[in-house]
């Protein structure tokens, strides 16, 4: 019903954002980097929006870009996690983040997030893993192309997760590739990342 809204921000209270369009103020519920983002009172902002619509209330949800909007409704997607659920879990981690914890299985992460527990952070991982990896891919060349710089290690296995997490985290597929294949074979695949990313940072 709603795709985004564009207005002046006349409130925020709490985790809840007014923004008024056309002389008319609409309360949405929104994540802590949202509001971070979107500036303080009297600012002229655009959020993205999703409407969920239950038999005793209609709450409108904002988010400062399409890939946070998206990282929401993946989640609420997710048996058992609710909009307040997903939005504990942006306010503790960006979308970025939150798809490298997808990525490599890192539950004990997303339970960092007030109110999300061990079962529940362990269902986004399961239920979302294909997902992320499937959008990763679309965006993404395979390693074994010429073209991509490849060759310096296999398109598939642990390697390949970690080149995927690096590239969810802004590194490009060549840097991503050539920092993991430096990794000792061996290692897992949060062991890999964190071998690239020590490599990436000394440039």
């Amino acid at each position: 019903m709603f795709y985004s809204l564009t207005g002046t921000i006349v409130a925020v209270e709490g985790s809840s954002v007014a923004i008024s369009c056309g002389g008319v103020a609409f309360q949405v519920q929104t994540s802590l980097g949202t509001l971070k983002k979107i500036g303080s009172i009297g600012t002229e902002t655009t959020v993205y929006t999703y409407l969920s619509v239950r038999e005793d209330a209609m709450e409108l949800f904002g988010f400062s870009d399409k890939e946070e909007l998206s990282c929401f409704k993946l989640l609420i997607g997710v048996n058992g996690v609710g909009p307040k659920a997903a939005l504990s879990i942006l306010s503790e981690m960006t979308p970025d983040r939150l798809a490298l914890c997808i990525a490599t299985g890192d539950a004990k992460e997303i339970r960092r997030a007030q109110g999300i527990g061990p079962k529940i952070a362990q269902r986004i991982v399961l239920e979302l893993k294909d997902k992320v990896a499937r959008s990763l891919d679309t965006k993404t060349m395979d390693l074994s192309s010429p073209s991509s710089g490849g060759g310096v290690i296999s398109a598939s296995g642990s390697s390949e997760e970690a080149v995927t997490a690096l590239e969810v985290l802004g590194y490009s597929r060549t840097e991503a590739a050539s920092a993991v294949a430096k990794a000792d074979e061996n290692l897992s695949v949060e062991e890999k990342i964190k071998f690239a990313l020590k490599q990436l940072a000394r440039g």
